[in-house]
């Protein structure tokens, strides 16, 4: 059906509603998320395959075994608290698997009562609708620049960089083995190594990464898998290579809350400004307002 008689169609669909319904019918159209199957342009669903290439490789989990701190700092938290990707799921997708009986939101109290209490829910990676807040309201044109992802992970910040952006060139710097080959594997099937570079090592070697970057992206990158000490060497090295003036750093969470608690003598205000973020680009009924708030810009000074 073509555009005059499609909508053609959906107007004599409309004369036929009661009168007293037609509020809420344009209002339902007007906010659902029912019609984005058909509003989603190429770039989305190209990361949507990818995030199904991925959750067929991972455990529903998205932990290694040879993640061994990380895991056992999820198991130290004060309430249950489980790993759950959100670039692999998304809260459909939960939903989706709580019915199945794959997984819970809610833990048992007292093993065999009725009382209960919700799970803690972590992620390391941005979910697609945070890769889309970055590219698209927080970061300017990239054009020609470089972007540094430190503890790239699965990826997901370098793919949605290739397709969201136009930086010139797209690095992760992953430590975990496994998860290099992984990105390996997504980086040459859907032919982005043009532009993504990942780098098996330590972000303490790369040093002359890290002053030359124009945009850094770290999202809870230190605090699961290095000890204290481990972490405040890591900020220290940033600190000291992180130095081109009026190069972005982008954080989850704050520089303040990364640093708290760590030995560290980092003195935020001669080192970056934070800029300021609009976080009411989106219908509130469409995103996680939560998360979004996690995402910090700063500037280096």
């Amino acid at each position: 059906m073509e555009f005059r008689s499609a909508r053609r169609a959906v107007l004599q669909l409309l004369r036929t509603v009661a009168p007293a319904d037609i509020p809420a019918l344009l209002d339902w159209m007007r906010t659902t998320r029912d019609f984005d199957e058909f509003t989603q342009d190429n770039n989305d669903t190209m990361l949507k395959n990818i995030a199904e290439d991925l959750r067929n490789c991972l455990p529903l989990e998205t932990m290694l075994s040879s993640e061994h701190l990380a895991l056992q700092k999820i198991r130290q938290q004060p309430e249950p608290t489980v790993h759950v990707d959100a670039f692999l799921y998304d809260e459909d997708f939960i939903d989706s698997l709580c019915e199945e009986g794959k997984m819970s939101r809610n833990y048992c109290m007292v093993c065999g009562s009725h009382q209960t209490a919700p799970l803690g829910f972590i992620s390391h990676s941005f979910s697609l609708m945070e890769l889309k807040f970055i590219y698209h309201h927080v970061l300017p044109d990239l054009s020609g620049k470089v972007l540094v992802d430190v503890g790239s992970r699965l990826g997901t910040v370098l793919y949605g960089g290739y397709l969201y952006s136009s930086a010139l060139q797209l690095y992760g710097v992953e430590l975990n083995g496994d998860f290099c080959q992984l990105q390996e594997m997504i980086i040459k099937k859907y032919q982005f190594t043009d532009r993504i570079k990942v780098l098996h090592a330590d972000i303490c070697t790369q040093g002359s990464l890290l002053q030359n970057a124009d945009v850094i992206i770290m999202n809870n990158v230190f605090e699961y898998f290095l000890d204290e000490a481990e972490q405040a060497r890591a900020w220290e090295h940033i600190s000291h290579n992180v130095r081109k003036q009026g190069s972005l750093l982008v954080t989850v969470p704050s520089l303040e809350d990364s640093l708290s608690g760590l030995q560290i003598n980092i003195q935020l205000s001669s080192w970056v400004e934070e800029v300021p973020l609009n976080y009411n680009v989106y219908p509130e009924n469409h995103i996680d307002r939560e998360a979004l708030e996690q995402i910090h810009l700063y500037k280096i000074l």
